[in-house]
């Protein structure tokens, strides 16, 4: 367990409290956590979770934009269910990338648990969009990534990130109460 790995779960578990409770702030904050969370997932040989912090590094500027000007008329975005179509063309296509991409790791580095790490780094780049999106629905998702990933972090012995994502999932389903609750009223969003 690295100071770094700390300081990462530290930044990341308050940057989702921040989600939970709709402050923009959220953003930024997740910024700083992922970046330290490349350095961690690459001494633990995950690969596609080093390369989803990539990724999420982007899908917060994006959210962070979304969440102050995606509403109608350049307003705050409202958190809203997805479709229907929206989860299912979601799972089917984040299937097929995990699963090959969970090949390409196999096949052609020393990944620890290519398959895995892949199928839970895809979900949580579908999880984050909707998150970007407001959509009620990501807490569940995030739900179930997080107990997967917490398998995966006990058995690389990242105790302290396995630790993060349990403490993840009390914070996911306190979060889908409060989005539900403000789906169900104006919304209000902190502004910078």
């Amino acid at each position: 367990m690295s100071a770094i790995e700390w300081a990462a779960a530290a930044i990341t578990l308050f940057s989702v409290i921040l989600s939970a409770k709709q402050n923009i702030w959220s953003w930024p904050t997740g910024i700083a956590g992922v970046a330290l969370y490349i350095d961690v997932f690459w001494r633990a040989r995950l690969y596609a979770d080093m390369g989803l912090q990539f990724f999420f590094i982007a899908i917060s500027i994006y959210g962070w934009y979304e969440w102050l000007y995606g509403g109608k008329n350049a307003t705050p975005l409202p958190v809203t269910r997805a479709p229907l179509r929206v989860h299912v063309m979601g799972a089917l296509i984040t299937i097929v990338i995990a699963i090959a991409f969970g090949y390409f790791l196999h096949r052609t580095t020393d990944a620890a648990l290519p398959y895995a790490d892949s199928t839970l780094a895809w979900f949580s780049v579908l999880a984050q969009w909707q998150m970007a999106r407001k959509y009620l629905e990501n807490w569940f998702l995030w739900i179930a990534i997080d107990v997967g990933s917490i398998c995966m972090y006990l058995f690389k012995k990242l105790y302290v990130t396995a630790g993060l994502y349990a403490v993840f999932i009390v914070v996911c389903v306190m979060a889908w109460r409060e989005w539900r609750r403000s789906s169900l009223e104006p919304q209000s969003v902190d502004r910078l």
